[in-house]
């Protein structure tokens, strides 16, 4: 039997938690080989136990995170862009108010409709940049590990029992496998 050592981490919801192969307190995560030949519970805390496993860079998980991260600096960028548009066109419209107190009333209602008009235009630009990006928030833990030698064997020598297991129980339903019983001749 052939096992790799790469376990791809999963989640389970709470009501399917099961213990931590390690501890035994109820845990969600799942680790499991990429073949569904092997899997096991375990809490997240061993995870980042450097004795338990160590985590397999995905380059490509890096650079999709690296680009998340410019996707929401720009986001920011943005948004500072148009607050310091509504700063300058609150300086702009005071000076206004100041210089012609007879049309204020007019040009309240320009202004109001300009700076909802603003909104609106930058809710959509920062809705459509969002949509750009992946709805979820990015989980920066690793996904896939490689198990410590010694945890590595164990599962191996678990996996073997249990095969060997099923061969003896197949074994003890053939009844050519038990001896006949002597016949005396006379």
């Amino acid at each position: 039997m052939s096992l790799t050592n790469v376990y791809h981490l999963r989640r389970v919801a709470d009501t399917s938690s099961k213990s931590c192969l390690i501890c035994y307190k109820p845990s969600t995560s799942v680790l499991i080989t990429p073949d569904n030949k092997d899997f096991f519970y375990v809490c997240p805390a061993h995870l980042q136990d450097r004795h338990f496993c160590t985590p397999i860079v995905d380059k490509e998980g890096e650079a999709k995170r690296q680009k998340e991260e410019a996707l929401a600096k720009e986001i920011e960028k943005v948004k500072q862009e148009y607050e310091e548009k509504q700063r300058r066109k609150k300086e702009k419209a005071k000076d206004e108010k100041d210089k012609d107190k007879d049309d204020s009333k007019d040009k309240d209602k320009s202004t109001s409709d300009s700076k909802t008009k603003d909104e609106k235009e930058r809710d959509e630009k920062i809705e459509s940049i969002k949509n750009a990006s992946s709805d979820t928030k990015p989980d920066n833990s690793p996904r896939i590990f490689e198990l410590h030698k010694n945890f590595y064997q164990m599962r191996i020598d678990r996996l073997r029992g249990i095969e060997m297991a099923k061969r003896n129980q197949e074994r003890m339903k053939n009844p050519s496998l038990f001896p006949s019983v002597p016949t005396r001749e006379l």
